[in-house]
């Protein structure tokens, strides 16, 4: 850094620079980043998703961090490290809008955060989560806006059905159907001030799968030293999620590819960890640590947007995608220009980005792959099958 700024400075000297205000300064950068909006967004084009305002992706990903800092950030201890560092993301799909919670100890369970959920999503919003955020007063909260959820369901969690009120004991009834999709309409949980009305939608998988699953839950189960129920042993065959969507607007049937969606933030994570190595670091100092996160998670923002807006124009046209992973790579590779420039003026390194740029799109485009559809292509064409299906059967 110090020979990058070209400041007669030496490292000791700009190490203790790292302190509370530094920090304070970096995140002042970091929240006006994120207030700052592209002129041209472009919004991904494609039915199944144009019904929504807004396809939102909650998720957190955590790394170690050094031992010293374990009052501070504390980690699981035992086999695991004694300092973990954890970071909650948002990430509007639709637009590629990028967006983070807090940075707090990996000791912190993401059922923390579900309560704050309800606040960030407006009418026709969707939300896709995973079972670390499932809390039905969050599921009453955003139906109750006139918002959508998405959700694997928590097994144990009670079900009643929407009809008559009785109590649905799902293993039992799940043992006595033959086929391999089911929906019902249910009411879950207990609490009158909680209920929550939508759709349980059942899918089988394959019997080895099935195993698999099972081999897992036993395995985690010997970790924790108990043993696994009965219950989650035998819904193993099955894929269980639940949503307020209307069937209108998804079908069973596109339920699972939907909710595949929620990958993108796991390619996220991918980037900001092998491109932008915002896992390593080797410092005690928790404020240069900050820094250094804040840093590059304004370097993730930036870089979010420029593939954004590439990768929904060219969807739009031409129904083509840019890869985020590639893109990463390549501007990370320019980085050290991208800086040079920027330490002369800003507007130098714009002109640089407005001539590089379009240049990249053609090296950083996915690969039309038949046998391995990206998730906007499953949607895409998964859809058009499943209409002509329903077309076929109205036929016949």
């Amino acid at each position: 850094m110090v020979d990058a700024i070209k400041s007669r400075i030496s490292r000791e000297a700009l190490h203790q620079r790292f302190t509370e205000s530094t920090v304070k300064y970096i995140q002042t950068c970091y929240r006006y980043v994120l207030k700052q909006r592209i002129s041209q967004t472009v919004v991904i084009k494609t039915e199944l998703i144009k019904r929504f305002n807004r396809v939102m992706i909650v998720d957190s990903s955590c790394w170690d961090v050094d031992p010293q800092l374990a009052d501070i950030l504390p980690g699981s201890g035992g086999g695991a490290s004694a300092a973990n560092c954890k970071l909650q993301v948002f990430y509007e799909y639709k637009r590629g809008e990028l967006s983070f919670f807090e940075m707090t100890a990996g000791t912190r369970p993401d059922t923390n955060y579900t309560h704050q959920l309800p606040y960030h999503v407006q009418a026709k919003d969707l939300l896709l989560i995973d079972l670390g955020y499932f809390c039905l007063e969050t599921f009453h909260d955003i139906d109750a806006k006139g918002a959508f959820f998405l959700s694997r369901f928590l097994v144990g969690t009670k079900l009643f059905d929407a009809k008559t009120g009785a109590e649905i004991e799902l293993s039992r009834r799940l043992k006595s159907l033959s086929g391999n999709a089911y929906q019902f309409s249910v009411i879950m949980g207990c609490k009158k001030s909680t209920r929550v009305h939508c759709r349980l939608v059942c899918l089988r998988i394959s019997e080895q799968l099935a195993n698999e699953r099972r081999r897992r839950l036993k395995k985690e189960a010997r970790k924790k030293g108990r043993t696994p129920s009965q219950l989650h042993l035998a819904l193993c065959d099955w894929i269980l999620m639940v949503t307020n969507i209307p069937e209108s607007w998804l079908a069973a049937e596109m339920v699972r590819p939907f909710y595949s969606l929620r990958w993108q933030i796991e390619l996220l994570f991918k980037q900001i960890k092998t491109v932008l190595c915002i896992h390593h670091t080797n410092t005690a100092n928790i404020h240069r640590l900050r820094c250094e996160v804040y840093g590059k998670l304004i370097m993730a923002v930036f870089i979010h947007r420029i593939h954004a807006v590439l990768n929904g124009q060219l969807w739009n046209l031409r129904h083509r995608e840019v890869s985020m992973d590639k893109l990463y790579k390549r501007i990370q590779e320019r980085a050290f220009i991208i800086l040079q420039f920027i330490l002369i003026s800003v507007s130098k390194a714009c002109e640089y980005l407005a001539t590089e740029i379009p240049m990249l799109i053609k090296n950083c485009m996915k690969t039309i792959q038949l046998s391995r559809r990206t998730s906007l292509e499953i949607l895409e064409y998964g859809l058009k099958n499943h209409c002509k299906v329903r077309k076929m059967t109205r036929l016949t």
